[in-house]
């Protein structure tokens, strides 16, 4: 699986809320997209991985 440009191992039948646990990302402060589709945060523990997935995750940060 790629996430941000970069391979990553993939536990099997690995949802993606456990993904990112997993690999300590704040879920709280972050937005997904998976091969190219938005990830509505709701769903995040439905999304089951596979390692063809392409992941970009993005964090929300404050400024201005």
């Amino acid at each position: 699986m790629r996430v941000n440009g970069k391979e990553m191992s993939l536990d099997s039948n690995q949802n993606l809320l456990q993904f990112l646990v997993d690999n300590q990302f704040d879920v709280a402060t972050l937005a997904v997209a998976r091969n190219g589709e938005i990830v509505p945060k709701p769903t995040y523990d439905a999304v089951i991985l596979c390692n063809e997935d392409t992941l970009e995750v993005v964090r929300f940060v404050g400024g201005g």
